[in-house]
């Protein structure tokens, strides 16, 4: 295990005392099954995926549900064995339709259960597996089907990542859970550590890299130590290094250039430099879907923040969200704002509301449901005091991209790299001014993106 002492990745801020996380970190996920599930037809950021069921169908866990419409979408499994009992079209955050699956469980399987016991009864949890067996085409034929994506960010399909033609010198896993009060990554290290490194193992292999390294945060050196002692004496080319607390240190460009030293090029991806990062819990999910032969239609998800009860609970894709807030016993405030993922990338779902009007449920990539305490936040002018510059990670300079995307200046907006914007926040974070510069740079980043697209179909006409 190596200890880095210094995080060098540009910009970053620190969050707090870590309070924030002793919400949740100390405790043993809690297993929850529910009698119904909704699953949505969109788990990721591409297209809504094809339903191949009806109303009055019955299904297995397990069975494709959902199946991709265009690039970066991935396969849906229905999460329960039970019947389609609905199929309503919601809308979601961008305000586009999306097709949700109700699913009511079989009885025998689908009363409420809470439990705090993972189960060990496969070898893949207690020790490490063997893998010869596989090959690499195999591994990623079973990522394709299986619905595999990332799980800590946009939902890229993982398959995609491992079908590149470029040469990989290394994988690295992504637990460094930066995001302030999530710790889902970090109960899964602590309760499923034989199951990340099988999976790590065989991301290896599908990669054929000489080597993985897990990067966690030194607020996590609990689970970092046990990760570190299951290797031990293993051979594995496989290496725990520890980071500085610093967000965003969970970013793509900002782990490879504190852990490699590395720079991703603006406009290339990791696998250009001959790097592929996965979430720690898509290493869990790849050792679920080839030791088990479970797609992905489980994860570990953070309720937290102004709940009763805050915690992490392992539950089928599709648990609503009101479910688990009622299992944390309610909020603690009237005045709230409920957040799907962190405060500092997450979306605001419900604002001074009950949980009877929580919508939604958990799709792969929620990490966490955050209940704040609501607050109106009033922006003055910039006093071009250059703290959002000096924070960003990408190196942009967000107060001038600010002005420029108020004043619909979209040409200005791409001279100043916008589409680099990485949607941290942290500049907002550290704004005296309480100005919205994450929101509008991150406007701007689309809009850009949106122009270019336009751009390069008309040159296509010529």
């Amino acid at each position: 295990m190596k200890l880095f002492g210094k995080t060098n990745f540009h910009g970053g801020v620190h969050m707090g005392d870590g309070s924030d996380k002793e919400l949740t970190s100390n405790d043993k996920m809690i297993i929850y099954q529910p009698k119904t599930v909704e699953i949505s037809m969109k788990q990721s950021g591409g297209r809504p995926c094809n339903p191949i069921v009806n109303i009055g169908d019955r299904v297995i866990k397990g069975q494709v549900i959902g199946t991709p419409t265009g690039f970066g979408v991935a396969n849906i499994h229905a999460s329960v064995s039970g019947t389609v009992m609905d199929m309503v079209t919601n809308k979601e955050s961008q305000d586009n339709d999306v097709l949700v699956i109700t699913i009511e469980a079989d009885t025998n399987n689908g009363d409420d259960q809470l439990d705090t016991e993972i189960p060990t009864d496969q070898d893949y949890h207690t020790g490490f597996t063997d893998i010869s067996s596989f090959s690499k085409e195999d591994i990623i034929s079973s990522m394709k089907d299986g619905g595999l994506i990332g799980m800590g960010g946009a939902g890229f399909p993982t398959h995609v990542k491992y079908e590149t033609d470029k040469t990989i010198d290394y994988v690295l896993i992504n637990a460094a859970e930066c995001e302030p009060f999530l710790t889902c990554d970090h109960r899964l290290m602590l309760e499923f550590g034989y199951d990340i490194l099988n999976g790590v193992n065989l991301l290896l292999k599908a990669s054929e890299a000489k080597k993985a390294i897990i990067c966690i945060e030194d607020n996590k050196i609990d689970a970092a130590n046990y990760l570190n002692d299951l290797l031990l004496e293993q051979g594995l080319p496989i290496e725990v290094k520890i980071l500085e607390t610093r967000y965003p240190q969970g970013g793509e460009r900002q782990l490879t250039e504190a852990v490699l030293r590395k720079e991703v090029p603006a406009g290339k991806l990791p696998a250009d430099i001959g790097v592929i990062i996965n979430n720690v819990a898509t290493a869990k999910a790849v050792a679920d879907l080839m030791f088990a032969n479970t797609p992905l239609i489980y994860r570990c998800i953070t309720i937290t923040g102004k709940v009763k009860k805050p915690a992490n609970y392992f539950v089928p894709i599709g648990t609503r969200y009101s479910e688990l807030v009622e299992l944390s016993g309610g909020f603690t405030t009237v005045s709230n704002r409920v957040i799907v993922g962190g405060p500092m990338t997450g979306n605001g779902i419900l604002y001074n509301s009950g949980i009877s009007e929580l919508e939604g449920s958990v799709t792969k990539t929620s990490s966490g449901l955050l209940v704040l305490e609501d607050m109106t936040i009033i922006e003055s002018p910039c006093i071009r005091c250059g703290e959002c510059e000096r924070v960003c990670p990408a190196g942009l300079a967000p107060y001038k991209i600010d002005y420029a995307f108020i004043t619909r200046d979209y040409d200005l907006c791409e001279k100043l790299h916008s589409t680099e914007c990485i949607s941290c926040g942290c500049c907002s974070f550290v704004c005296p001014a309480k100005r919205e510069l994450a929101y509008r740079t991150t406007g701007a980043r689309y809009t850009v993106a949106n122009i270019r697209s336009k751009r390069r179909d008309k040159q296509n006409e010529k």
